[in-house]
């Protein structure tokens, strides 16, 4: 590598995040670089991007859903005594990632799926009309407040009616 550094291009696909087996982000078409640059004698700096488009469930109806995604991140990888800094010395922590001398291998694969699963909005919903209609139906019965009835013909409890007179008097 050269004073420069260099960049890396990663694909990601269905079989990327499947082998991560993370929970997030359950599948996704991503296109990823990773640029590599010394800083100093044992260290380097690593820039990632990732831009595309990552599956997550949809916080409406649970079904799985295309999120687009634009991520960017940065970290220190260091060589050294990866023990000495298990136990409290050497390092402040933060974006710094030390790795073992004698090994000299980093696998960015975690650190790029992170960088994704920031990236993924808090609230993540399909676009009108896109959710699972039935799924849509049975939240509608559980989220209409002026229905004093459930499906199953129960008897809504009369503590709900109040909550539902004081959000009347707040929006006034």
């Amino acid at each position: 590598m050269d004073e420069s550094g260099e960049t890396f291009h990663f694909d990601l696909d269905n079989s990327f995040f499947e082998a991560l087996d993370a929970s997030e982000v359950r599948g996704g078409d991503l296109k990823a670089t990773v640029e590599v640059r010394p800083v100093t004698h044992g260290s380097f700096e690593l820039q990632f991007h990732a831009e595309g488009t990552a599956v997550v469930s949809c916080d409406l109806c649970l079904d799985d859903m295309d999120q687009p995604i634009i991520a960017d991140g940065m970290l220190i990888v260091r060589f050294g005594d990866v023990e000495a800094v298990q136990t409290g010395g050497d390092t402040d922590g933060g974006d710094i990632v030390v790795v073992d001398e004698n090994e000299g291998i980093v696998d960015v694969s975690w650190f790029i799926y992170e960088f994704i699963a920031l990236a993924i909005p808090i609230k993540h919903v399909h676009e009108d009309g896109e959710c699972n209609p039935e799924m849509v139906k049975v939240l509608g019965g559980y989220m209409s407040g002026g229905s004093q009835e459930h499906n199953d013909g129960q008897a809504t409890d009369p503590r709900w009616s109040e909550l539902e007179k004081l959000k009347t008097i707040i929006k006034d």
